[in-house]
């Protein structure tokens, strides 16, 4: 996120902190860090945004502890001495292992923060059944109590409580006439746990469902739907990607686009853009409307292609996805080809303001 000049890189927080008049919730559906999510709230203390009594955490989230972080480690370097083609491209930073232990009902929640002598006995119980599940030697059991003793002041001060029932407390702003939502999700529809491109996907549901079952509102409270697509796709870490350009117009959409991950500062893959992702994703989400961003990173780009369907096996897939990643490998990725544009765009305030080809290329997408 970039507000006032300054530049922030969020994993936890919701864009809205950066707003004044913004109260933030992460839901029950989220994984949390807490250490990391302090590190966040630093960058906004170093350039003076107040969120005192802005920043609601659900007693319901599970708590991400180091010992997950370092059994997602691991994994991952178990998949390495397999191959390179077995790696997920997990971000290390436990998420996957906090929502498998909230499977296998063992793991810790914010709320269990509220006492911190019944914490201690829950966090203790934790570690021993996780270390029998997943095998984690290295872990300093004593030195991740220290640190979570000293932020838990913090975190549950009598001044400014993080902890809420969310239900409730989303419930509350539902039924305030002055009180408008928003929710925002984390990754794309590709990266769902049911519906991406398993198992190269991550541990949570983030298609408009994730609102339902993240936030605990009934589906009649969704009011709209926005999507949003870049000009062109990509994709970090590892899985299937058909309309990838491992070639210079990659690369040069990887630098012009700043595209590096903002946790890992891994290069994205780029990709020409693929519509059957899109009209996949709008089947899912079911869409009100779809902001499309980064168009000024296709200046200069003499052709442009735009994948509008994939064949599979002879049969035409528009807005269908293989379920299985051998099927989507072998599919056929149709393209179409339109010409590009030389003008710079980035000042551009509205679409008649565009070059025509520009503007063609939009019209094309829509249609």
């Amino acid at each position: 996120m970039v507000a006032d000049g300054h530049k922030y890189a969020f994993h936890l927080l919701p864009c809205g902190i950066l707003y004044p008049r913004c109260k933030n919730l992460l839901g029950n559906g989220v994984v949390v860090n807490i250490p990391s999510m302090f590190d966040e709230l630093s960058q906004l203390d170093a350039n003076g945004v107040d969120y005192k009594g802005r920043l609601k955490i659900s007693s319901r989230a599970m708590l991400v502890s180091q010992i997950q972080i370092e059994a997602d480690g691991m994994s991952e370097e178990a998949r390495l001495k397999e191959g390179e083609k077995h790696m997920i491209g997990t971000t290390k930073r436990g998420i996957g292992p906090t929502y498998a232990s909230k499977a296998l009902r063992i793991g810790l929640r914010c709320g269990d923060l509220a006492d911190w002598d019944l914490f201690l006995e829950k966090y203790n119980l934790f570690i021993e059944r996780f270390t029998e599940q997943f095998q984690v030697k290295n872990f300093d059991k004593a030195a991740e109590l220290d640190q979570l003793r000293q932020l838990y002041e913090k975190f549950n001060g009598s001044g400014d409580k993080m902890l809420v029932d969310s239900v409730d407390y989303i419930h509350d702003a539902l039924h305030d006439p002055k009180q408008r939502i928003i929710a925002e999700g984390a990754n794309a529809t590709m990266l769902d746990i049911d519906h991406g491109t398993y198992p190269y996907v991550t541990s949570s549901s983030t298609t408009v469902g994730g609102v339902c079952t993240g936030l605990g509102v009934p589906p009649q409270a969704v009011e709209t739907s926005i999507g949003i697509m870049k000009a062109y796709t990509t994709r970090v870490g590892a899985g299937p990607f058909p309309t990838w350009l491992d070639d210079e117009i990659g690369e040069r959409l990887q630098t012009v686009g700043v595209e590096f991950g903002a946790t890992t500062g891994r290069r994205r893959k780029c990709g020409w853009l693929d519509l059957n992702v899109v009209k996949y994703a709008h089947k899912l989400n079911n869409f009100s409307s779809i902001n499309i961003t980064k168009l000024d990173v296709l200046s200069g780009i003499e052709s442009l292609k735009v994948a509008t369907h994939y064949e599979l096996d002879g049969k035409k897939l528009e807005g269908s996805m293989p379920a299985n990643i051998e099927d989507l490998a072998r599919c056929k990725t149709v393209y179409a080809e339109l010409p590009g544009w030389q003008e710079d765009i980035s000042d551009c305030t509205s679409s008649e303001q565009l070059p025509q080809n520009a503007q063609n290329y939009l019209r094309f997408c829509e249609e």
